[in-house]
């Protein structure tokens, strides 16, 4: 009786410091990956390059295993197709990460959309539209994609 009073009253005071910073971080995992995978969803097909890449850059970021990656990447894109807007997502990203960080989460964009070796104008404005919701300037912008393009080695 007493340990269901106590279960309880935690519930009502919220969740821990810890349980709350856990969750944070897990909400930012899901918004990046949420975001790269938006840029492949601007085209018609999902090619395996692409894919790689997304794992590649959300491997980068986090340092998770690979099944870790893989449940990420699924619950992204199932988040993915019901979301409305970027907003929810770049919001996080603007009170959590830093103006570095928030470049490197427009680079990886950047990189999954040069991992086919064609960059589709719709996977232009996105990354454009992301972009701006991070207020990212345009000269960090057009760096991050140079920076991308030049490591996916497209003249």
């Amino acid at each position: 009786m007493l340990q269901t009073l106590k279960t309880l009253f935690s519930h009502l005071a919220g969740p821990t410091e810890e349980e709350s910073s856990a969750e944070a971080i897990h909400q930012l995992q899901l918004s990046t990956a949420v975001l790269l995978v938006e840029v492949i969803r601007a085209e018609p097909t999902m090619d395996a390059p692409e894919r790689s890449a997304i794992v590649q850059a959300l491997g980068k970021r986090f340092q998770m295993s690979s099944d870790e990656l893989s449940d990420l990447i699924e619950m992204a894109q199932d988040t993915a197709k019901t979301a409305y807007d970027y907003q929810r997502f770049t919001s996080l990203m603007n009170e959590r990460y830093s103006q570095a960080q928030k470049i490197e989460v427009v680079e990886s964009m950047w990189t999954v959309a040069y991992a086919d070796a064609h960059l589709d104008a719709n996977e232009n404005h996105v990354i454009s539209k992301v972009a701006g919701l991070l207020h990212v300037t345009h000269g960090e912008y057009i760096g991050a994609k140079m920076r991308a393009k030049e490591a996916a080695a497209i003249a």
